[in-house]
């Protein structure tokens, strides 16, 4: 991927800082000051590795004075580092640890990682795991072909997170979800996402009747113009959590003639046979 195309995949991507504590209002359990310094460490992205004091007010509305309290705290506990030449706050090694327990816990990510990595060599494209982040999908297991990781980059790798209205892994989330829990994520998009709700709605509409028919939906650059994948539910795990995968490919890697239409013949149905197998191997 060009760099111009990179950046303007990361402009479009959420910054995940809150949308506002409205709903906790008057509820005495919520603790706000750990919420806040939570949400700090949430501001970055893989385009925003480095961010002062000015830019962590920015990006969540908090008073400079509170943001600087909770800089400070958290890279006394080694959850931020500063950086000694720019001044500015970088994701800290304590985070890791925390990160662990939760990645070792889904151990159905050791058993797809095989499945996965065939698919990944034998088509040619980027295949990611996710789980719900709030109104995100973040990849906690990823696979690409071998020679591939400078055309990729970083725009699929774990930790991204991916808005679940504009992408084929978030919408067969949404198709996974049983009627009420769809719904009411649904109307969450609809209120705190208006803008991906007035540009993607019809097509989440879509991709539901195309998951609900073929086990799969597929994305033509929805998001981003050079970015084309399908995307399948697994269901959920014995932990209750829900589980998506998708198939990737940028558009300047396909030959000529290869676009939608051939994911949805030759990826989509590889996809949905790696979920078979997946599920085949839990109970075994």
């Amino acid at each position: 991927m060009n760099p111009r195309d990179r950046d303007k995949y990361f402009r479009n991507q959420p910054h995940r800082v809150p949308l506002g504590y409205e709903e906790y209002a008057g509820d005495k359990q919520f603790a706000t000051t750990l919420a806040r310094g939570i949400e700090l460490l949430r501001c970055f992205t893989a385009g925003d590795l480095a961010l002062s004091n000015g830019e962590f007010a920015s990006r969540t509305g908090l008073p400079r004075p509170t943001v600087s309290r909770l800089t400070y705290t958290l890279t006394s506990l080694g959850y931020l580092r500063q950086n000694p030449k720019t001044g500015k706050y970088e994701p800290g090694s304590s985070l890791i640890s925390v990160i662990y327990p939760m990645m070792a816990s889904l151990v159905i990510r050791q058993r797809a990682r095989p499945l996965m990595h065939a698919l990944a060599d034998a088509t040619g494209g980027h295949v990611s795991m996710g789980i719900r982040d709030r109104l995100n999908i973040v990849l906690v297991e990823t696979s690409r072909l071998a020679g591939r990781e400078a055309s990729f980059g970083p725009v699929a790798d774990m930790g991204l997170s991916l808005p679940i209205a504009g992408t084929s892994i978030g919408r067969a989330y949404l198709a996974g979800c049983d009627g009420a829990t769809r719904e009411a994520l649904l109307n969450e998009i609809r209120v705190k996402a208006p803008e991906d709700w007035q540009r993607f709605e019809p097509r989440i509409r879509s991709a539901l009747r195309e998951h609900e028919r073929l086990g799969f939906c597929g994305v033509d650059g929805d998001m981003v113009e050079e970015v084309l994948a399908v995307g399948a539910c697994y269901g959920a795990t014995a932990g209750g959590e829900l589980v998506v995968f998708n198939c990737t490919f940028l558009r300047s890697d396909l030959p000529t003639g290869r676009g939608i239409a051939w994911l949805r013949t030759e990826i989509g149905p590889r996809l949905v046979e790696l979920l078979r197998q997946l599920r085949r191997s839990a109970l075994a």
